[in-house]
C-alpha cells in the first residue's frame, strides 16, 4: 500500500481540482447540476482513482486505476472545451488549467509505463 499523497501525480491532480472548483464558481446557476457538476466530477475523479489505487493489491491493480484516471482527465478536457465555447470560462484562465490538465495526463501516462515495466 502506497501513500498517495506523497505521489506527485496526486499532489497535481488534487491541485488542478480546487482551481476547477475555483473557476466553476462562477458559472451560471443553471449549471449547477450540469455542467458544474460533471466538470467537478471528472476533476475530483482524477486524484480519487490515484488513491484508490493505492489502496488496492498491487502495480497491475494501481495501473487500472490511473488508466481511470486518464479517462477522467480526458473527460474534464473536454468539459473545459465546452466551459469556454459557452462564455462561462474566459480563454485565459481556460489556457491556464487546460496546461494544468495536460500536465496531470503526461505525468498519467509515465506512471502508467512505469507500473507496467514493473508488472
Amino acid at each position: 500500500m502506497r501513500d498517495y499523497t506523497k505521489l506527485k501525480i496526486w499532489q497535481k491532480s488534487h491541485q488542478l481540482t480546487l482551481e476547477v472548483y475555483s473557476v466553476s464558481k462562477g458559472f451560471p446557476k443553471a449549471e449547477t447540476y450540469g455542467l458544474t457538476s460533471q466538470m467537478r466530477r471528472s476533476c475530483s475523479s482524477i486524484p480519487a482513482n490515484i488513491a484508490e489505487g493505492c489502496g488496492r493489491g498491487g502495480e497491475t491493480e494501481l495501473n487500472r486505476y490511473i488508466v481511470i484516471a486518464m479517462g477522467s482527465a480526458n473527460e474534464l478536457e473536454y468539459h473545459l472545451l465546452l466551459a469556454r465555447d459557452l462564455g462561462y470560462l474566459e480563454q485565459d484562465g481556460y489556457c491556464q488549467i487546460l496546461k494544468g490538465v495536460k500536465e496531470v495526463k503526461q505525468m498519467l501516462t509515465g506512471f502508467s509505463k512505469r507500473l507496467k515495466k514493473g508488472v
